[in-house]
C-alpha cells in the first residue's frame, strides 16, 4: 500500500513577513520550520505503517530548495522518501494553483492509496489545499479526523470531530485524510532517524517534469491574487476624568450614549 503525506515549510510563527507590494510572503532570510499541524499528519501515517509494514510513505512538499529541511524532518520521523516540487514557475501560487501542482505530482509518483494532509498551514490559515487536491484527484475527503479505526486495501474507517461530538464514517480508497491535532502527539526524531534522513536523497520535480504550463501553476495560474496588504494601526482616543467628579462624569457619558434605563417603579 502506498501512502503520501503533504507537508509544508512555513516561517516560524513570530517571523512572518508580507511583501506589501506583491502581497506574497517573504521567505528569504526568515527562520522556517515544518508546519506544526502537518506533524500530526506525518505521525498518523507512520503509526499506520507501524501496524502494517507493507505501507510505504512518500512525503511531498512544494517550495524553494530550502524546503528540503521539512522533508528531511518528515524522513527523520519515519517517512521512506521525500519529493520536492520546486521551480520558479511555482512561485506566488494560491491554494488552487498549489493543489493543482501537488495533484500532478501525486499522479506522476502514484497512484497512492491514502494521502495525509495537515488541517491548515500556519502561514496562510486557509485549510484549502488538502481538500482541493482531493477534488482534483477525484478521491474521497475525510476531514477533522480524530482517529483511524480501520484500514485495509479497499476501505478506511475513521472517527471525525464534529460540532457537538464525533461521528464514524467509512470511505473507499483512495482517500484524503486530514487529521486534527487531537489525533496524536507527534514523536521526537531519534538520532538514528536524523542520520537516515541526512543521507536520504530528496528528488526534485519541476514544472517541466510535471508537464505544467505557466497558465496552470504559480502566480499566472492562480484564481486569486492579493491586491493590497495593509497592517492594522492601533489608535486610541479618550478623555481624562478627574477623581473628584468621576462618578458624575461617567454617568453623564453613559446617559448621553443612551446606556442607562431610568427606573420608573414605585418608591419604597
Amino acid at each position: 500500500m502506498k501512502a503520501a503525506v503533504l507537508v509544508k515549510q512555513v516561517p516560524a510563527s513570530d517571523t512572518v513577513k508580507i511583501d506589501e507590494k506583491t502581497g506574497t510572503m517573504i521567505r528569504d532570510g526568515v527562520e522556517a520550520e515544518l508546519n506544526p499541524l502537518d506533524l500530526h499528519a506525518v505521525e498518523a501515517a507512520i503509526r499506520l505503517k507501524e501496524k502494517n509494514a507493507d505501507i510505504d510513505i512518500t512525503a511531498f512538499s512544494m517550495g524553494p530548495q530550502t524546503a528540503q529541511k521539512a522533508l528531511r524532518y518528515a524522513a527523520a520521523m519515519g517517512c521512506d522518501r521525500g519529493v520536492l516540487l520546486s521551480d520558479r514557475k511555482f512561485g506566488g501560487a494560491d491554494t488552487l494553483a498549489t493543489a493543482r501542482t501537488i495533484a500532478k505530482a501525486l499522479q506522476k509518483e502514484g497512484p497512492f492509496d491514502i494521502i495525509f494532509a495537515g488541517e491548515r498551514a500556519t502561514d496562510g490559515e486557509t485549510g484549502q489545499v488538502g481538500p482541493a487536491t482531493a477534488e482534483i484527484l477525484g478521491v474521497s475527503v475525510l476531514s477533522y479526523v480524530s482517529s483511524v479505526e480501520y484500514l485495509d486495501s479497499k476501505k478506511i474507517r475513521v472517527v471525525r470531530a464534529v460540532e457537538g461530538g464525533h461521528e464514524t464514517v467509512e470511505a473507499t480508497l483512495p482517500a484524503m485524510v486530514i487529521p486534527v491535532k487531537e489525533i496524536n502527539i507527534p514523536r521526537l526524531c531519534t538520532l538514528s532517524g536524523k542520520i537516515r534522513a541526512k543521507a536520504q536523497e530528496i528528488r526534485t520535480l519541476t514544472a517541466e517534469d510535471l508537464d505544467m504550463t505557466a497558465e496552470e501553476t504559480g502566480l499566472t495560474g492562480s484564481a486569486t491574487q492579493v491586491v493590497r496588504v495593509t497592517y492594522p494601526k492601533v489608535t486610541r482616543s479618550g478623555r481624562k476624568i478627574g477623581a473628584a467628579n468621576a462618578v458624575d462624569e461617567i454617568m453623564k457619558i453613559l446617559k448621553d450614549a443612551n446606556c442607562l434605563e431610568e427606573y420608573r417603579g414605585e418608591k419604597r
